[in-house]
């Protein structure tokens, strides 16, 4: 899928006709103009693991959890119906990557990679002329960026920002890093019981993480985020490396920062806790959902308080990064984004984003935009996908858009005859086989106002192993009414689509 000419074709046709003949129409058609005095734009990715857009107070939140935020999108382009591809990590941050869908990249499992075919198609690949720098504190995400690292100019290693990691058993034993990791886990951390295959190691380990951690008390009360447990880190920490680093790297650059938070387990800073957790505000209490957990509406009241801290204490830190691009100048030669890859919810029983669910607050998420130098806001209500994201910033930044791209230009980026209002889908499929059909499930399809949600093959489903959800978001944001039913022409015409289009996909991987 090609648009335009691409800054290869034009230099060579510039290099073989004088200036003045090809000057007035293609520079006028790439921007070159820009081009040919060396101002590439740099591009910033940043996103913020589980990050609901259903959280957010800029989105209609009740409670104020983003007001940093909520200024900065004065100066944005503020996608309010904007999706994620999966409603966890690994297949929301492989379609955020590739710029293809789950069923097309594969990476269904926790801690998948994308179908080998695809290794090299990625966002860092087409962005092969611009410096290109990476870095997670997400395990799985980190598994993706591993995967395409032949494309990264600087990988840097998720236990860069650690305060305390396990990564050096990792880094010895790369090659056999899950059964590594597994043998370290059990001779160094005591489990629930309290028993180590080393004992002797255990406890110098968590002496010497002790002590690493003992300074941070006093600033986090209850106590330092972490991923897999003794991998702790602060945010603050990453905020700081990357303004220092931004600031020295070669230019153009392509930077992906994939940082935990508010990702649980939810610890913020001692200036934001206790913030929500004690105030009058009480959730739409819903009703439970075929896939409950059986989580008590208190409970999940409670960790969405929690949750809610976390994403004040992102917001602040997004907002002192914000501050610190303009004051180096960065902000006028930098496209900005600020997106996640999925979701979290504590509502129906449910709580986190593991559950075979597709309901908005697990997939429906944030994204902004900064134009360089921009300084007004605009809105923009079409429903829209992760994978139109990279799509979109190499269109803006005169690349081509590579084949296998299945995302869209977004509005306002896109020429008018490249408009698009096609359906947005989300897809949850952790327990099949990347190498087989989908016979396992759940499909999202928003298409207008309407979201359709498609299990099937689930064991909670009734005679005949699938179900369909209807909902007008637009009417009901917080789908509380199942109108598949009442408007059954309206459900049948997208399940159609839906089905039709899980075949088509499934077809490649069908068994001899």
């Amino acid at each position: 899928m090609k648009h335009g000419l691409s800054r290869r074709d034009f230099l060579k046709l510039a290099g073989a006709a004088p200036l003045g003949i090809v000057a007035p129409p293609l520079l006028k058609k790439l921007g070159a103009i820009q081009f040919l005095q060396g101002e590439k734009k740099n591009v910033l990715v940043i996103v913020f693991d589980a990050l609901s857009a259903y959280n957010i107070s800029l989105y209609g939140y009740e409670r104020d959890t983003m007001p940093n935020l909520a200024k900065l999108a004065k100066r944005a382009k503020v996608y309010h119906n904007h999706f994620a591809n999966g409603n966890f990590t690994t297949p929301g941050t492989a379609s955020l990557l590739t710029m293809t869908l789950p069923w097309t990249h594969r990476a269904f499992r926790f801690g998948a990679k994308v179908r080998d075919t695809l290794a090299g198609s990625s966002v860092f690949n087409a962005f092969d002329d611009y410096y290109r720098i990476s870095y997670t504190h997400n395990p799985l995400a980190n598994t993706l960026l591993a995967q395409f690292q032949q494309d990264i100019d600087e990988y840097v290693p998720r236990e860069k920002l650690f305060i305390n990691n396990d990564g050096l058993i990792r880094t010895i034993f790369s090659r056999d890093e899950d059964i590594a990791t597994v043998s370290w886990i059990r001779a160094m951390k005591r489990s629930e019981e309290g028993f180590a295959y080393s004992l002797f190691l255990s406890h110098l380990y968590e002496k010497s993480r002790d002590e690493k951690i003992a300074g941070y008390k006093d600033l986090y009360p209850n106590g330092l985020p972490s991923t897999n447990a003794d991998n702790y880190y602060t945010l603050e920490a990453g905020i700081d490396w990357l303004e220092d680093r931004l600031v020295g790297l070669d230019q153009p650059f392509f930077g992906y920062f994939h940082f935990f938070p508010p990702h649980f387990p939810y610890k913020p800073r001692r200036e934001f806790s206790d913030t929500f957790v004690h105030d009058a505000w009480n959730p739409l209490n819903k009703p439970d959902d075929l896939f409950t957990e059986d989580n008590l509406y208190e409970t999940l009241a409670k960790s969405r308080a929690y949750y809610d801290e976390f994403i004040l204490n992102v917001d602040s830190e997004f907002g002192r990064l914000f501050n610190a691009l303009e004051s180096a100048g960065l902000l006028e030669n930098t496209w900005v984004v600020f997106t996640s890859d999925h979701g979290e919810m504590q509502e129906r029983g449910i709580s986190g984003h593991t559950t075979p669910t597709l309901y908005q607050p697990l997939v429906r998420i944030p994204l902004m935009i900064f134009e360089p130098g921009q300084q007004t806001g605009q809105d923009i209500h079409t429903p829209t996908s992760a994978i139109d994201v990279m799509t979109t910033l190499l269109h803006v930044t005169g690349h081509d858009i590579p084949e296998w791209s299945e995302g869209s230009i977004l509005p306002p980026f896109a020429p008018q005859v490249l408009q698009s209002n096609k359906p947005v889908y989300a897809v949850q499929a952790r327990r099949n086989d990347p190498a087989h059909p989908i016979q396992q499930g759940t499909i999202m399809h928003v298409e207008g106002e309407y979201k359709l949600i498609y299990y099937l093959g689930y064991d909670e489903l009734e005679e005949g192993g699938e179900k369909a959800q209807l909902f007008n978001i637009k009417a009901d944001p917080e789908e509380l009414v199942d109108i598949a039913k009442s408007q059954k022409g309206t459900a049948a015409d997208l399940l159609n689509i839906v089905k039709s289009k899980l075949k088509e996909v499934n077809v490649p991987f069908q068994s001899e």
